[in-house]
């Protein structure tokens, strides 16, 4: 059985795309946080840059959800991957897979993506910065880190509320005690309701707390995950010292950003005032061949409100070219994808493209 396993004429590797998975194991991390590990059927090696993420596609009361979740494992252990997931109160996704995603369930995937990774800003010398759940990602390339025996001096500093809810706790203790080039540095909030005892920092991270613990903190490639407060309070010590930004790396997948929002809201505005001045001539024709449908839009408009506007549902989860669970093959013509890591150089190649994000430079068409 185990030969079969590990054959490698029928192990496939993972790629881009959807794929269905099945959960195998749920790990209780600590009181409102669980780990949902998943494997495919056949065989698949699960390789991926460490801190990209997948997109999940649930029904969930007979309603398609896509959401995004950061990979919390390594590819060090290539024949499964998990999320992380912590319950939120009001939380829709979060509590349904905490209430119901169990060992045996099946559910598709899409991805994975995401320019926020370990692989892509190489360092000798390394400071990861996280709040709560945002440990993930950072999780993701610790462990690569440490499986691969990477030859990377490391500081890691992890803010959590009270002791109970610091993430990984064990695990991050064993493995920050076996590297010297490793180095732990844990902050809580407050000591708890169950009057737990922690000798640690307390509070909230300080400018005074990072330079006390990571005096070289300047001099390193920094990656930085968790609620936005957070990492904006991280922004604010980082360049009050005048740090190069180029170094800085952050994850977020919470609600959308009040400042984008706000963008939204003005570019409808632009658009609206600018409808009435588009020349017919100057529109442009979308075709989607599989459904034998095509709509002329303007040159502002993306290739999912084209979409939309015939009744087509192509699957979105961000609307900012994020997740990459809107990717669609682009057959013929050109257009301008302003994406933010939700797809591949392989899959440009290829002739996919993020239908949320992309706007047609001319007349295309689009396989769907």
């Amino acid at each position: 059985m185990s030969m079969n396993f590990l054959n490698p004429v029928t192990t496939q590797t993972w790629t881009n795309g959807r794929h269905v998975v099945r959960c195998v194991k749920v790990i209780q991390e600590t009181w409102d946080v669980r780990t949902f590990c998943f494997m495919a059927e056949q065989p698949v090696l699960y390789f991926f840059k460490p801190g990209q993420f997948v997109t999940l596609e649930l029904d969930i009361n007979g309603e398609q959800v896509m959401r995004s979740y950061t990979i919390s494992s390594s590819p060090s252990i290539p024949y499964s991957f998990s999320i992380t997931v912590k319950r939120v109160p009001g939380g829709r996704v979060s509590n349904w897979l905490h209430d119901n995603l169990g060992e045996g369930d099946e559910l598709a995937v899409h991805g994975p993506v995401g320019n926020f990774n370990a692989i892509d800003f190489p360092a000798d010398k390394v400071l990861m910065l996280s709040g709560g759940v945002g440990i993930t990602p950072l999780m993701s390339m610790t462990r690569w880190f440490f499986d691969t025996n990477a030859s990377v001096d490391l500081d890691f500093i992890h803010s959590s509320r009270t002791p109970r809810d610091i993430i990984y706790h064990r695990e991050l203790e064993h493995v920050f005690s076996r590297i010297p080039s490793f180095n732990l540095h844990i902050v809580c909030e407050r000591d708890g309701e169950l009057n737990q005892a922690w000798s640690g920092y307390r509070g909230f991270l300080t400018e005074a707390m990072l330079e006390m613990m990571v005096p070289d903190f300047l001099e390193r490639e920094i990656f930085c995950c968790g609620p936005t407060p957070y990492m904006e309070a991280i922004k604010r010590i980082l360049e009050q010292r005048g740090f190069d930004m180029d170094h800085y790396h952050e994850e977020s997948f919470g609600a959308t950003p009040r400042a984008v929002q706000e963008d939204v809201r003005e570019l409808a505005e632009q658009a609206e005032v600018a409808a009435n001045e588009v020349d017919t001539e100057e529109m442009h024709s979308v075709e989607f061949i599989a459904s034998g449908k095509s709509v002329r839009i303007q040159p502002s408009e993306t290739v999912h409100s084209a979409a939309a506007k015939l009744g087509l549902h192509i699957p979105k989860a961000c609307g900012m070219g994020i997740c990459g669970t809107c990717r669609v093959a682009l057959n013929s013509g050109q257009v301008e994808m302003d994406h933010n890591g939700g797809i591949t150089d392989d899959d440009i190649e290829e002739g996919y493209i993020l239908s949320c994000c992309s706007r047609p430079l001319g007349d295309v068409v689009i396989d769907f």
